[in-house]
């Protein structure tokens, strides 16, 4: 169907204006983590933005308050876990994966490879893109919590911090 009526789309636009602005004002008020990309939770709950957003725009049956509840909702629970990641050390295990090294010294763990489902080319990918030319120019090819692969070539290892303790 191309058009329905005016009332609908009134009803889109004022309503879609409303709640765009009730999750921009709910997103500054709640900060910068609400939306950082650090875990697979932190993604679920943007997402989850975004659909509530699609819903209160094209739903007619989802009332512009029920749709600001639905964020609040969202937003308390990504504050509520970010909180409790971040200071009860039990507690980020259960949220977030830790990172995993699938690339050692230029030699890949064929092992964290099969746990993580990645195959060598998706390495290799990451290791072209970070600028390198071989596994030789790599010290570590890690698997971060939010799914990126992070590579640190040789000439960027320094002391090895940043690693987990494991992977120094």
């Amino acid at each position: 169907m191309w058009f329905d009526s005016w009332g609908d789309l009134l009803r889109v636009v004022l309503v879609g204006t409303a709640a765009y602005a009730a999750l921009v004002l709910l997103l500054r008020v709640s900060g910068k983590r609400t939306l950082a990309k650090l875990n697979a939770f932190d993604l679920v709950v943007t997402v989850a933005l975004g659909s509530t957003l699609a819903t209160i725009l094209l739903s007619a049956d989802v009332a512009w308050t029920e749709g600001v509840a639905a964020f609040v909702v969202l937003v308390l629970l990504q504050l509520l876990v970010s909180w409790t990641t971040s200071h009860l050390g039990p507690g980020r295990s259960v949220v977030t994966a830790r990172p995993t090294t699938v690339l050692r010294d230029g030699v890949l763990d064929d092992a964290a490879l099969g746990a993580q489902r990645l195959t060598p080319a998706e390495v290799r990918q990451a290791v072209r893109s970070s600028g390198a030319g071989g596994f030789d120019q790599v010290a570590r090819v890690v698997l971060e919590t939010d799914g990126t692969l992070s590579v640190i070539t040789t000439a960027q290892l320094g002391d090895g911090t940043a690693l987990e303790p494991g992977d120094r």
